[in-house]
């Protein structure tokens, strides 16, 4: 079996864009894969033309191989781009050298040490607690997700003083455990944007007396050595890893103690090989791993197999795909299809949830999901940016 082509295809989620990635071989089997594209989107396509030339002829089930190669004929190690290119690409071997067996991805990895995968949903409006009771009260209603995620929070920390966006955070966390359900697990994701390590241990431990799930990445990445500072001064559970790229730096990370979970993404870190190697590092470290996943439903199917062969994995992060409502159609069954009023999903059937699980597909060889072409191949490309928040004085704020 041979590569003969990689295709790019510039498309869209909601109101996200994505960059999804076809490997086709002169056995006629494709594989798909999907980049980390939250910018800037537009550089993928010609990247992955660029490394396209060199695994072309290649047997696509040399994985490991591959990946070294595409890594190596680099001077310096890759960034964010280049990872995010190559973990498609990695993601589409994976799909076609299980499609080859006929057997899920996840068979290749010593079979799925579990049967389903638990997930956490997002809730990023930062709502008020009875907004977000009934906003979580539809999700555990509709999907059984009991597991939520939501910004700590309640000021601009830029234009307040910092005891205050501390008290109001812990305030808001109370009056949330007294308004929902109290078998919802809540973590708080503070989004790196704090710079001082005694500060974000203040905001830690003004949450920790409510019992969160984990409160992620309050800090920037790059003084490894002060997570370990971090985690020391914290009374609850620390999340973090989405911004680091290979199995080096976490395992930097791990050995300073910085963190409880690991948070790697299978589309940053160079895919699904490197994601296990980094998971085995901390699994030595007795650490756990809750994949980062804001992309699309390959992204998520990607995970699912990761998850369910993985022995430290803890919970899943999860994104409806595009259409939140999905209507019962079918038989007896209750089978939900994405509804398509504002551009279709290139995804045809993406994973939904379970009584809060993705279950397993074990009928279904490679990844379990079936591409969309003719979705793909429309102009459906949306932009999107971050926004940079501007401090009082003029400079810039961590995003």
């Amino acid at each position: 079996m041979k590569i003969v082509r990689l295709r790019a295809f510039m498309s869209r989620d909601k109101d996200r864009p994505r960059v999804i990635v076809a490997i086709d071989t002169d056995e006629g089997i494709t594989g798909w894969g999907e980049c980390y594209n939250h910018g800037p989107d537009k550089a993928l396509p010609p990247i992955l033309e660029y490394l396209s030339g060199f695994i072309a002829g290649h047997d696509p089930r040399r994985i490991e191989y591959l990946i070294l190669m595409l890594v190596q004929q680099s001077r310096f190690p890759p960034g964010a781009l280049g990872l995010a290119a190559i973990s498609a690409i990695d993601q589409c071997l994976w799909d076609i050298s299980a499609k080859a067996l006929g057997v899920p991805v996840y068979m290749l990895l010593g079979g799925n040490a579990r049967d389903r995968i638990k997930l956490y949903a997002g809730l990023y409006t930062a709502p008020d607690p009875a907004a977000a009771r009934d906003q979580m009260d539809a999700l555990a209603s509709e999907w059984g997700i009991t597991a939520f995620k939501l910004s700590p929070y309640r000021l601009d920390m830029h234009k307040h003083r910092w005891g205050e966006v501390v008290r109001t955070s812990a305030e808001y966390f109370r009056t949330l455990r007294e308004t929902v359900r109290a078998d919802y697990e809540i973590a708080f994701d503070a989004h790196a944007k704090i710079f001082e390590v005694q500060q974000a241990i203040q905001l830690g431990n003004a949450l920790a007396p409510y019992d969160p799930l984990f409160f992620e990445e309050p800090m920037r990445p790059e003084n490894v050595e002060a997570w370990g500072e971090l985690k020391r001064g914290l009374n609850c559970t620390l999340a973090t890893g989405e911004s680091y790229y290979n199995r080096f730096e976490f395992l930097r990370l791990l050995s300073v103690k910085g963190c409880d979970i690991i948070q790697p993404d299978v589309c940053v870190v160079g895919g699904l090989l490197e994601m296990r190697k980094i998971a085995a590092i901390a699994e030595a470290h007795f650490v756990t791993v809750a994949p980062h996943n804001p992309m699309g439903p390959l992204a998520t199917a990607v995970n699912v197999h990761f998850s369910a062969a993985q022995p430290n994995f803890r919970i899943l992060e999860y994104r409806l795909p595009h259409g939140a409502n999905y209507a019962f159609q079918g038989g007896g069954e209750k089978e939900r299809a994405p509804e398509k009023s504002d551009g279709a999903l290139y995804v045809k059937d993406p994973y939904l949830p379970k009584d809060g699980y993705l279950e397993l597909r074990p009928d279904r060889p490679g990844w379990g999901v079936e591409i969309d072409e003719q979705v793909l191949a429309k102009d459906d490309y949306v932009h999107w940016e971050r926004k940079i928040p501007i401090r009082p004085d003029g400079s810039t704020g961590y995003v």
